[in-house]
């Protein structure tokens, strides 16, 4: 089978796991988001379970001939049905368990799959084998009376089943007569009954998503998509800190053969900024809270005030760079990168969306710690880097390697830090402060109006040196830099969507860049521009174009960082927190209200 980005994430907040259209765990990394891949084979060109094969884990149906995939309604628990030509079938369950225990939230780093036949005689054949050392090894095993150890490096995961242990070792075809249990996890004796156990963990783990989902304030339409989309944002959260990852997945190309290959697991402090805003139009402000708590810590070790544009989900500041030899890449297109050379680059934006993610803390009384004094006298540095390097020179949003601009986009968050700075203080009564940061964010914005502006073509440019046209442009709307009605945003509006936008899809840019020219629409961008459209007053346009973005979802309803714009086949790394957050924005927007049907 070749390999194709229509995976189903699954996950506890700890660890998640990606699952192809066979029912088989071909992503996931232990002990965390961010760790070794225990399940590489995404990355692996070799041959579906063939000799030499490893880094996954399957469950086939013999004779298979054909799979049907679904999620438990409000959950991001899998379902596989397996059906043979003579009706024989089975059924399988996926997830990992999540549910309150003892007064806190149990998510242990295990994996939980559940084999039910459902009719005839079907049989079935176990094929776990995770690697080890970025793909390099198979796992090695020990076996015990109940159980299989993995070996992974210096940890070890263990395999309790209440399937025949010596199949499962053997990879044995064997019938299935009764429900069997697998649960993947830390090496430690499985005291309870299996089967007993992992059933409650079930319906546990289903009854902690239910309720989670319950107290998102979703539009009317589209609900099944933003539901969809907020339960992988959330799952995208690595709970223990707060830390939001960019992706799951490393070194998934841009487009075929492009050398695009990034590692997307840790936190951008920008991604991370439009994750929580997304959410919060929908209410879930855990992911909030717990984020901000993440962010309080990076600005308390931030040396000198300086802010990288991404640090790992434990908060490490260094995330070196390196290419994994043992795996060949998607469909053999490699490298596979690890850690993120982007974590070295100046990247001012990065000021900006910490004082947006954090103002709202001002402001929200339903918060469970709401933001005072001090919290507002730790962001003034930030606000002082941001009135310092609005107009300096970086890699701006697209992480440029080697080339360095003043970027509007960067100039304009620059901006947006010191102009939210004066609304806190004027919420906290303190009118010296509110009037020192909205005399800095008005000189600022004098300065931004006049280089960006291309009086000739009437439009502002991505540069302040150039004449550049760049999607980040749109986004002066959601900053509120510009207002819809303002000639110097629609004419803007109009020579983004003239020069970067093809068919349905929008690039991010259209210039050479490290790489090239870029052959992939990037999908965040198209919902910037629905958006747009929407407040432009062309909602028709706008709701027509959303309605072909949701066309391109995976079967789990979800998208990638990239797309094809001429085939719409997905490119880049998967399930995207950028394109999610897209999906839910443009749906919140465009929805018809609530009292249509009340």
């Amino acid at each position: 089978m070749t390999a194709s980005l229509e995976l189903w994430p699954i996950g506890n907040c700890q660890v998640s796991a990606l699952i192809d259209r066979a029912g088989r765990y071909v992503w996931g990394c232990i002990p965390r988001v961010d760790g070794d891949p225990a399940f590489s084979s995404l990355l692996d060109d070799a041959p579906r379970a063939g000799e030499g094969a490893f880094g996954f884990w399957e469950i086939d149906l013999e004779g298979t001939v054909q799979t049907t995939q679904s999620y438990l309604r409000n959950t991001p628990i899998l379902v596989t049905n397996h059906v043979d030509a003579d009706g024989n079938a089975v059924e399988i369950i996926d997830f990992c368990p999540r549910f309150k225990r003892n007064g806190r939230m149990f998510r242990p780093v295990a994996f939980v799959r559940i084999v039910r036949p459902v009719a005839g005689s079907p049989r079935i054949r176990v094929r776990l084998r995770p690697s080890t050392d970025w793909g390099s090894a198979k796992a090695a095993t020990t076996r015990g009376s109940n159980h299989v150890r993995y070996l992974l490096g210096d940890k070890a995961v263990r395999l309790s089943t209440s399937a025949p242990v010596g199949w499962i070792e053997d990879e044995r075809l064997f019938r299935v007569e009764r429900p069997l249990h697998f649960f993947l996890g830390p090496d430690e004796s499985f005291s309870e009954d299996i089967a007993a156990a992992t059933e409650a963990m079930l319906d546990r783990t289903v009854e902690e998503w239910r309720h989670w989902v319950r107290g998102l304030a979703t539009p009317h339409e589209w609900q099944e998509a933003v539901i969809r989309s907020a339960i992988t944002l959330k799952l995208c959260q690595h709970e223990e800190t707060g830390a939001i990852v960019a992706a799951m997945t490393t070194s998934i190309p841009e487009h075929a053969n492009s050398g695009r290959n990034w590692d997307y697991r840790y936190c951008w402090i920008r991604d991370a900024y439009y994750t929580v805003q997304a959410l919060n139009r929908l209410g879930a402000l855990d992911v909030l809270e717990g984020y901000l708590e993440y962010l309080r810590n990076i600005v308390d070790n931030a040396a000198s005030g300086h802010i990288q544009p991404l640090y790992g989900v434990g908060g490490e500041a260094t995330l070196t760079e390196w290419e994994a030899p043992g795996l060949s890449g998607y469909r053999g297109m490699g490298p596979v990168r690890v850690g993120n050379q982007a974590y070295q680059q100046v990247q001012h934006d990065a000021y900006g969306q910490i004082v947006l993610s954090n103002v709202q803390a001002f402001f929200d009384q339903r918060l469970l710690r709401v933001a005072g004094i001090e919290d507002f006298e730790a962001l003034e540095p930030i606000g002082e880097r941001a009135w310092q390097s609005f107009d300096k020179p970086d890699a701006g949003l697209w992480e440029l390697r080697t080339k360095s601009h003043v970027h509007t986009y960067s100039a304009a968050m620059c901006w947006a830090a010191c102009d939210r700075l004066a609304n806190a203080a004027k919420v906290l009564n303190i009118p010296s402060r509110c009037d020192f940061w909205q005399d800095r964010a008005d000189n600022m914005r004098a300065v931004i109006e006049q280089a960006a502006w291309r009086p000739d073509t009437e439009r502002l440019s991505a540069t302040f040196a150039g004449d550049d046209l760049d999607a980040s442009l749109i986004q002066l709307l959601e900053l509120r830099f510009l207002s819809p009605e303002d000639p110097r945003f629609q004419g803007t509006l109009n020579a983004v969507e003239a020069g970067l936008r093809r068919g349905s899809h929008m690039l991010r840019y259209a210039s050479e860049d490290d790489f090239g020219l870029p052959h992939t629409a990037f999908n965040v961008c198209t919902f910037w521009l629905i958006e747009a459209l929407h407040f432009t007053g062309r909602d028709k346009d706008a709701r027509l174009l959303f309605e072909e973005m949701l066309s391109r979802c995976t079967a789990a309803g979800l998208l990638s960082e990239d797309i094809d714009p001429v085939s719409g086949e997905l490119w880049g790394n998967y399930p995207q927190t950028y394109s999610l957050v897209g999906m839910i924005n443009c749906a919140v927007l465009l929805s018809k209200p609530w009292s249509a049907i009340r």
